[in-house]
């Protein structure tokens, strides 16, 4: 379905979303997705030891070929360029039933649904766009988006340490990137780098990186989670002028809605992990016996279940009006941070309890339940630590009240 038709449909069936029902081709949509995850991706990712988090190329390639047929194939690119093009609440719909793979997390089926280019790169040339963005699309490409930097910071903008300095039909790039995922897979990236003397946002230009040019390293940094981000290091890499994304010095006029709109998606794939991590405890509770009676005859237990089913629903909601107000063309900033927050942090309470209810199995490696457990405590950090997020909500409420 294509964003147009999409968009209409959340129109026409406003009022049935405001009683918390999805509109039919959403349910539909829902109901693809999980059949897809369930009888091709899960049975392909259960061949893979327990901390493993990419297939090899010929079952990811089977998986792909599957999905273009469903056309559920790099869902956020445009649909002129060879994506899906679905909107915003689409995305998370796929996102909630995708997390549950072996990654737990928004990784569409481990690359089965494809790998979206920096959606940034969208707002580039027609020539840019068809030089990366659409081979990329085509072959199931990953690409890279590198803004943070070690010297981190709530304003990324302000924090960008990274120069760029013109020296005739090029800029040279010095300066490193941290915590950049597939740098060590993608053929090419967008990496921002500051232009001129100012230290706001005016300063900061975006520019397409090829990685097969000279000047440019990158390095894998360990984490906690299966699979690790990267740094990447400019020492005089040379960027050709007709690489450089949008205008000099106007970078981030390009990429405050893909900041916004992407803790959207983000959110509702915490949901889709901790809603399964829910499932697996209840199957449990309902199976296991101690001390003479089942687990779920425990008031503990029964608490710990009600306890993350409220909350996941209430997160649930929160994500979807967020997406909801981005399609109808509303502002919606705060209502995403909003979402990221309860939901990351919702999501993490559940695991917590559902490892409890399971007890020493919850922890082994027989059971997804830790993996998922280290995914969601990154996810409190990821696309905007939770801190971060409060701290937009605070602005906007006292700035509006003041």
């Amino acid at each position: 379905m294509d964003t147009a038709t999409m968009d209409d449909t959340l129109s026409d069936n406003s009022r049935t979303l405001g009683a918390w029902e999805l509109p039919e081709e959403l349910r539909m949509l829902e109901d693809t997705v999980r059949k897809f995850m369930v009888n091709e991706v899960l049975p392909a990712e259960d061949t893979l030891p327990h901390d493993a988090y990419s297939l090899p190329k010929d079952k990811l390639s089977v998986l792909q070929n599957k999905a273009k047929a469903l056309g559920l194939w790099c869902v956020q690119s445009p649909a002129a360029y060879g994506g899906a093009g679905l909107n915003l609440l689409a995305q998370c719909i796929i996102a909630e039933e995708a997390a549950k793979c072996r990654m737990g997390a928004y990784i569409p089926g481990c690359g089965a649904f494809g790998f979206d280019p920096p959606s940034i790169i969208f707002g580039g040339t027609e020539a840019q766009i068809q030089k990366y963005a659409v081979p990329s699309i085509e072959r199931g490409e990953k690409a890279f988006f590198a803004i943070s930097e070690p010297s981190g910071g709530s304003d990324p903008a302000r924090a960008i340490q990274t120069k760029a300095e013109r020296a005739g039909d090029r800029y040279v790039l010095n300066g490193s990137k941290m915590w950049i995922t597939a740098a060590d897979e993608s053929r090419w990236g967008v990496a921002f780098a500051r232009t001129g003397p100012s230290k706001s946002r005016d300063g900061v230009s975006a520019f397409i990186i090829d990685m097969d040019r000279p000047g440019v390293t990158v390095k894998k940094i360990p984490v906690i989670r299966s699979y690790a981000p990267y740094e990447i290091h400019f020492d005089n890499y040379e960027v050709p002028e007709e690489n450089l994304l949008g205008v000099e010095g106007r970078g981030f006029e390009l990429v405050d809605k893909l900041l916004v709109h992407g803790r959207v998606p983000y959110a509702a794939g915490t949901l889709g992990v901790a809603t399964a991590a829910l499932q697996l405890a209840i199957d449990w509770a309902k199976q296991r016996k101690t001390f003479g009676s089942m687990l779920s005859d425990r008031q503990a237990v029964q608490w710990m279940i009600a306890d993350s089913e409220i909350e996941l629903q209430a997160a649930r909601l929160m994500v979807y009006k967020a997406a909801w107000k981005a399609d109808l063309g509303q502002d919606m900033k705060v209502d995403a941070s909003m979402a990221k927050v309860l939901a990351t942090e919702t999501a993490g309470r559940v695991v917590d309890r559902c490892i409890q209810i399971l007890g020493g199995m919850g922890v082994a490696q027989e059971m997804p339940l830790e993996r998922w457990y280290r995914e969601m405590r990154i996810k409190r950090i990821g696309e905007g630590p939770s801190e971060v997020q409060r701290m937009v909500v605070a602005r906007h409420l006292l700035g509006s009240r003041s």
